[in-house]
């Protein structure tokens, strides 16, 4: 199932509080690191995902090998190594920055979980996924752009439903 720091609406516990329950109620947290780079003006980076990843590493630390699983993805040519080389021992899954390369990378880490996700393929996935941005659309203008994160995971769940192998 998966998680966001806007599911519960508690906007009144800080977003930090809400992402590590998140993470640690959760078996797998997946960690994009492309971010990680000078953007804007200031060429500041982003580290959200590289803390987070952190988050994830304490947990399973903390609960043990099978209570918490967690995926790195990089894109190819990144420097991830120069500023969190610890994570060379770990083999990030690399991608070309493509909606393909990345579920497919995505898809492939899951499929060797004990209970990732059902026997379904990538290009299956991507193409419903058309159809998942349209209605995703539709409730973000049925909602005024403040769309639940609920009503979304239902969505997925119903957009999931119509894969066929």
């Amino acid at each position: 199932m998966p998680r966001s720091a806007l599911e519960s609406g508690d906007v009144a516990e800080p977003r930090l509080a809400r992402i590590t329950r998140a993470i640690f109620n959760s078996r797998y947290s997946i960690h994009e690191l492309s971010r990680c780079r000078g953007e804007g003006d200031e060429n500041l980076a982003r580290f959200n995902m590289p803390l987070e990843l952190g988050m994830a590493m304490a947990k399973r630390f903390i609960g043990g090998a099978e209570d918490h699983d967690w995926l790195v993805l990089v894109p190819e040519g990144h420097a991830y190594g120069r500023f969190i080389s610890d994570l060379a021992a770990f083999d990030p899954a690399r991608h070309d920055g493509s909606v393909q390369k990345v579920t497919s990378a995505v898809m492939a880490w899951l499929a060797t979980r004990r209970d990732g996700v059902p026997p379904v393929t990538p290009k299956l996935v991507l193409s419903k996924l058309p159809e998942f941005r349209e209605k995703k659309a539709g409730l973000n203008d049925d909602w005024g752009g403040y769309t639940p994160w609920a009503d979304v995971i239902v969505l997925a769940n119903e957009t999931a439903k119509t894969l066929q192998m």
